[in-house]
């Protein structure tokens, strides 16, 4: 049996009913570095490395009276039943709390051609917003952004600790593709966009 007949016959049993007694493993014990002791990686030799990996690029928006954005390319998707999405946020961000105050989010998937986009949406403190073409997302009435590719529009689901990020995960209550369908994806790669 393939990868994906393992798959779909473990869809079934689960949908089933059935339980399976699994004992769970130990918990690894985490624990921050002491300064006197060495980091088990370097953050430059570390960024270096996973910079080889070429990300696609999104800009995460919440409403409110003053909307919430950010750019965000440590996104992807997670589950199809129940269709679930999951994005990292650094821990000090300063969008992070409007976001999750405001309990739903869009993520918008830029095009090649919305570098500068995202370079505005980057930046911390300014009006993210001032001349950028957008309108409400159907289910959370966040921005979403006029030209990209698609929109996800979500619901807070769960958030989890993940060292100085925090995974975010949402619940899709609607998306579709933008005006950008069909364009090349915006990707980074090294530092710098492709």
């Amino acid at each position: 049996m393939g990868q994906a007949g393992m798959a779909e016959a473990a869809v079934r049993y689960l949908r089933s009913g059935r339980t399976l007694a699994v004992e769970a493993l130990p918990r690894p014990e985490l624990r921050c570095v002491r300064e006197d002791e060495r980091a088990p990686v370097e953050q430059a030799e570390f960024r270096r490395v996973l910079g080889s990996f070429a990300s696609g690029v999104t800009v995460v928006t919440a409403p409110g009276a003053e909307p919430a954005g950010f750019a965000c390319q440590s996104f992807s998707s997670l589950s199809l039943d129940p269709p679930l999405i999951a994005f990292m946020v650094g821990r000090t961000s300063t969008t992070w709390p409007r976001i999750a105050q405001a309990g739903v989010f869009c993520v918008n998937v830029l095009s090649a051609e919305q570098g500068e986009l995202c370079r505005a949406f980057a930046v911390s403190g300014a009006d993210k917003f001032a001349g950028v073409a957008h309108d409400p997302a159907p289910a959370s009435g966040s921005p979403r952004l006029a030209g990209t590719l698609a929109w996800i529009d979500c619901t807070i689901h769960a958030v989890h600790t993940g060292g100085d990020h925090l995974i975010v995960v949402g619940r899709v209550d609607a998306l579709g593709t933008g005006d950008g369908d069909g364009e090349p994806p915006l990707l980074f790669h090294r530092g710098r966009f492709l």
